[in-house]
């Protein structure tokens, strides 16, 4: 016997009054399409003449324990909801055209929902693929018309372009979709490569997906209300909710951009990044190591996040920020230049232009081919940069700055081993600068420099770069308090010249409050004390001392004095969660971006 009956308003003509026992007589089982724990998919053809969905393949969805069936259920009263806008219904779910629930022999009941069929698979099936891109695009069938949409001005181009054009309609897709969902008071709670499908017919990702009974774990925002505070315990639940939503979002678009995350055992470290309480605003910086990729040039997710001045990283930050208040919503996504083609001018706002000039600077520094118009460039940058800094006052950067930050570029001299003969041949690895805050009742900094070098052995050292490995710390205390940077005139005429062209611009006038060069910035003032410095190697060079002496040397001419001696450290000018700049005695600027990495990784 039917237990129940459930007809959405715009299938009133088709009735489904079968039991289980005739189910076969009004739909041809096709073939079995997934087997699981708690449900049974087939793939069904609809034989009722009377019936608008006549010859029409669908999809039964049979639910076999009480939990899976509450699911199914749970999911027609969230269907219900949504159906009421039928444009966006069609376009972002899955149509779900009834359920059939009957009493079984042994006084068990059977659930089955009967919802559309995508004939297409997954998007984690897609991206598993090893021709997934072209495939994917020929299902998309993307033209001109379809790439206008998302602000592309063209169609195909190199890998880099096809991939990053891709993700922003996928993505764009993605956000639409659930903003809807959260427009209407719902949270997904399940959102996952494995739940969104891919429509050829009308070319849309379909939210709701293949699993149609994952919408049996969606939320109201507003449910269990009646508490004298819930007004506001159903703002917090409302945003939380949307926040872990957004948080799915994120985990979905680094999958769909970087390739190697589809490999669980990556991703587990990827996901352990967040989960020790990292800033994501790192996230570069850690990938760049877990991958293996000293630069992002030979890894096409990586150059995709880069583009744009590092939008896709920056994209990346707010969906998946630690706090829930920091997370992005679907429409300021939306609006984010990252999915925005070039055809739609996006005002970006301070923090936008701040977080482009430090991602310019820091893949200028990566590079290591620093010539004349290079240096310059990096020059102004980070003088904008200072502009621009969020922290201007101490008790702001005693909370920022503490933690690990590696050492990227310097605007003094730079001295490498290519043209000289030095008595020792020493190969400099990572220079970090670790900043820990003696106590909160005070405004005291225990600065630590770590110089990673390799000693290197014969005269091959060219091509063959393995030594004797060592580590040179030094150690040393500061105060700091509040100061200014101030500019001298006479000094650096040609350089601020360029720079004041750079903020008389239409392009900075918007965002930095000068009309012309200031002659003087607030900075934090360091006020060291003394120094210590030690030296460690993992194997002894001889017994003759004049070889530690030769290395230490070395060490020192490659080496911006500032890090082997920290009391040559005057000011810091900038500071945010991802990058640092600190001022030495001779006015040189130190660029360091923070360390996530642990040492099991290196």
């Amino acid at each position: 016997m039917i237990r129940g009956l459930y007809q959405f308003p715009w299938r009133k003509n088709w009735t489904m009054s079968l039991d289980s026992r005739c189910l076969i007589s009004r739909f041809s089982i096709v073939s079995a399409l997934a087997l699981e724990g708690d449900e049974i998919v087939f793939e069904a053809l609809v034989n009722n003449r009377l019936s608008p969905l006549y010859n029409t393949k669908v999809v039964l969805r049979r639910l076999k324990t009480a939990q899976a069936q509450r699911r199914g259920k749970r999911a027609i009263e969230v269907l219900k909801k949504l159906a009421r806008r039928r444009l966006m219904y069609h376009s972002y779910s899955m149509q779900v055209h009834g359920y059939i629930s009957s009493l079984m022999s042994n006084g068990h009941s059977s659930f089955t929902l009967v919802h559309g069929h995508h004939s297409s698979f997954s998007l984690r099936h897609w991206l598993q693929q090893s021709d997934w891109l072209p495939t994917l695009e020929a299902t998309l069938a993307l033209d001109e018309e379809s790439v206008r949409k998302v602000g592309d001005t063209t169609t195909g181009g190199p890998a880099v372009s096809r991939h990053s054009r891709l993700i922003r309609v996928l993505m764009r897709d993605l956000l639409i979709g659930v903003n809807y969902l959260h427009s209407h008071g719902l949270a997904h709670t399940e959102l996952r490569l494995e739940n969104v499908h891919i429509s050829p017919v009308d070319r849309h990702v379909k939210r709701f997906s293949y699993q149609v009974g994952i919408l049996g774990n969606a939320a109201y925002f507003h449910e269990n209300a009646g508490s004298d505070n819930a007004p506001e315990n159903n703002l917090d639940r409302r945003q939380m909710m949307i926040a872990f939503d957004m948080r799915c979002v994120g985990f979905m678009m680094a999958k769909m951009v970087l390739q190697e995350l589809m490999d669980p055992l990556i991703f587990t470290k990827f996901k352990s990044f967040f989960t020790k309480g990292h800033d994501p605003s790192c996230l570069r910086e850690y990938l760049l190591r877990v991958l293996e990729h000293r630069l992002s040039s030979g890894n096409v997710g990586l150059q995709i996040l880069d583009r744009n001045w590092g939008a896709g990283w920056n994209l990346l930050s707010l969906l998946l920020a630690n706090k829930p208040s920091k997370r992005i919503s679907c429409l300021e996504a939306l609006r984010h230049p990252f999915l925005c083609g070039p055809r739609w001018r996006v005002a970006p706002s301070k923090e936008i232009i701040r977080w482009g000039l430090g991602s310019t600077a820091v893949r200028i520094a990566e590079e290591y081919i620093y010539s004349r118009p290079q240096r310059r460039k990096l020059s102004h940058f980070i003088e904008l940069m200072e502009m621009l800094t969020p922290h201007s006052k101490p008790k702001h950067w005693l909370e920022v700055i503490p933690g690990k930050w590696r050492f990227l570029y310097s605007t003094g001299r730079h001295i490498g081993l290519t043209l000289r003969q030095p008595p020792a041949r020493v190969l400099i690895g990572d220079v970090c600068l670790t900043v820990a805050r003696d106590s909160k009742l005070n405004n005291r900094l225990s600065l630590t420099s770590d110089i990673e070098f390799t000693v290197m052995r014969g005269r091959n050292w060219p091509h063959d770069k393995i030594g004797v490995n060592g580590k040179l710390v030094g150690y040393s205390s500061s105060r700091i308090q509040a100061g200014r940077r101030l500019y001298l005139k006479e000094e650096n005429t040609t350089s601020q010249h360029v720079l004041a062209q750079k903020l008389s611009s239409q392009k900075w006038r918007k965002v930095i409050p000068f009309d012309e060069l200031p002659s003087s910035l607030p900075a934090v003032k360091l006020v060291p004390a003394d120094i210590d410095l030690t030296m460690k190697l993992d194997d002894p060079l001889s017994e003759d001392v004049d070889a530690a002496r030769n290395v230490i040397q070395e060490v020192r001419t490659q080496v911006p004095p500032e890090l082997f001696d920290l009391s040559k450290l005057i000011c810091g000018t900038y500071v945010d969660s991802r990058l640092l700049i600190l001022r030495s005695v001779d006015g040189s600027a130190l660029l360091f971006t923070r360390s996530c990495l642990d040492e099991n990784h290196r």
